[in-house]
C-alpha cells in the first residue's frame, strides 16, 4: 500500500512528500463528465457504485497518493429536512432556509446512520474498489464545518457575501449559535460513521471562514470545530490506527493564530500566504497541507514545474502534504494536474 499520506498527516518521517488536489475528482476530468451526463448531482451522490468510480477516477488517471469520496458538504442539512437542490446554472439552494431562531424548531434532528447511509454505504465501496488496485492508496472523509453549512442555510444557497447570516450573527448571536450547536451535533455523528465505514482521515472544510475577524471566529465557528474534532480524536479507524484530522480554512491567514491550537494533526492552508510564513505562525508541531495556486494549473506546464519546486522549498520546514490552496479549477487540463503531480513526486524525495 501507498501509505505516504497517513505517514506524512501523523508527522512520521517519508520517501518523500505525498501530493493529492482537493475537488480532484471532478469536472476537469473528462471521464467525470462522462458519468455525470448520465444522472443528476445528487443521484451520483446516493448511487455508491458510482461514487466508487469517480472517486478513484484521479487515482486511477491522475496518480495522486490519496483518494477522497465523492460527495457534497450539505448532505447534512438535508438529512435534517432543509430540502437540499441543485439548480443548473446556479449551484445548490434551500426549499427550507433558516434564517431566525424561531425556525430551528423546523429542523430535524436525523437519524443519521438511516438518513446518510448512503454516504457510509459508498465510502465503503471506495475502500473495496481500493484494495483491488495495483497500489492501494488512503481514502479521505470529509465535511463542512457547522459554520460554513449554516452559512448556505441561512442564505437558502450559496452568495456573493451572505448577508443574512452575517446579520443574524450580530442581531441575536446566541440564537445562530443554537443552530450551530444543532448542526455539530449532526456533523459528529455523520463524520463517526465515515469512520465506521473505512475513511483513514478526516478533513473539515471552513469555506467561508473568511467571514468572521479572529474574535467573531473564535465565537462563532472554533467551538463546533473543536467539538468535532475532540470527539472524533483517537478514534480508531479500520486498521486500528487513530484517524489524522484535517483542518482547511479558506480565506484564513488572519485567523492562524487561532488555528495552530486547534486539536487536529494537518492545516491545510489556501494559496494567499507562503507556507514558510504559515509555519513562523504556527510552529513546528502542525503537518501542513497545501497550496499551490489552482490557476496555476491553468498555466504551461514549465511554469507548474516551476511553482512546484518553489511549493516544495516553502514546504521544506516540516511535515508538509502537498496539495492545491483551494479546489481545481474545472477548466483545468488533465494533463497540467498530472504534471503536478509527477512534479511533486520526482522532485520531493527525501534523503534515506
Amino acid at each position: 500500500m501507498n501509505d505516504l499520506f497517513l505517514r506524512e498527516a501523523r508527522g512520521e518521517a517519508t520517501e518523500r512528500r505525498p501530493v493529492w488536489m482537493m475537488r480532484q475528482a471532478g469536472r476537469y476530468l473528462a471521464e467525470y463528465r462522462a458519468v455525470r451526463a448520465k444522472v443528476d448531482f445528487l443521484t451520483l451522490c446516493r448511487t455508491p457504485e458510482l461514487v466508487a468510480e469517480v472517486s478513484l477516477q484521479p487515482v486511477r488517471l491522475v496518480g495522486v497518493d490519496a483518494a477522497i469520496f465523492f460527495a457534497d458538504i450539505l448532505l447534512p442539512l438535508d438529512a435534517m429536512g432543509a430540502g437540499l437542490r441543485f439548480v443548473k446554472g446556479d449551484g445548490p439552494s434551500f426549499e427550507h432556509p433558516v434564517r431566525r431562531r424561531e425556525e430551528i424548531g423546523n429542523l430535524r434532528t436525523p437519524d443519521v446512520g438511516a438518513s446518510l447511509g448512503y454516504v457510509f454505504e459508498a465510502v465503503a465501496a471506495v475502500r473495496r474498489e481500493i484494495a483491488d488496485l495495483p497500489e492501494p492508496v488512503p481514502l479521505i472523509g470529509f465535511g463542512g464545518t457547522p459554520w460554513t453549512l449554516a452559512a448556505y442555510l441561512v442564505e437558502g444557497g450559496g452568495s456573493q457575501g451572505f448577508p443574512r447570516l452575517l446579520e443574524w450573527s450580530y442581531r441575536d448571536p446566541e440564537g445562530l449559535s443554537r443552530l450551530l450547536d444543532l448542526i455539530t451535533e449532526v456533523s459528529i455523528e455523520y463524520l463517526e460513521g465515515q469512520i465506521e465505514a473505512g475513511a483513514q482521515a478526516i478533513q473539515l472544510f471552513d469555506t467561508w471562514a473568511g467571514l468572521l475577524d479572529l474574535e467573531r471566529w473564535r465565537r462563532f465557528s472554533m467551538p463546533g470545530v473543536v467539538r468535532i474534532f475532540e470527539a472524533l480524536a483517537g478514534r480508531p479507524g479500520k486498521g486500528g490506527r487513530g484517524v489524522p484530522l484535517i483542518f482547511f480554512a479558506k480565506g484564513a491567514g488572519h485567523l492562524l493564530e487561532a488555528l495552530r491550537d486547534l486539536p487536529c494533526q494537518v492545516l491545510s492552508v489556501d494559496w494567499r500566504q507562503p507556507l514558510s510564513e504559515v509555519r513562523k505562525i504556527v510552529g513546528p508541531g502542525k503537518v501542513l497541507q497545501g497550496n499551490l495556486d489552482p490557476a496555476a494549473l491553468l498555466g504551461p506546464i514549465p511554469e507548474i514545474e516551476r511553482l512546484t519546486a518553489r511549493l516544495l522549498e516553502e514546504g521544506a520546514g516540516g511535515s508538509h502534504i502537498v496539495n492545491l490552496g483551494h479546489g481545481i479549477f474545472k477548466t483545468t487540463p488533465p494533463d497540467h494536474a498530472r504534471a503536478f503531480v509527477a512534479a511533486v513526486q520526482r522532485l520531493s524525495a527525501r534523503p534515506a
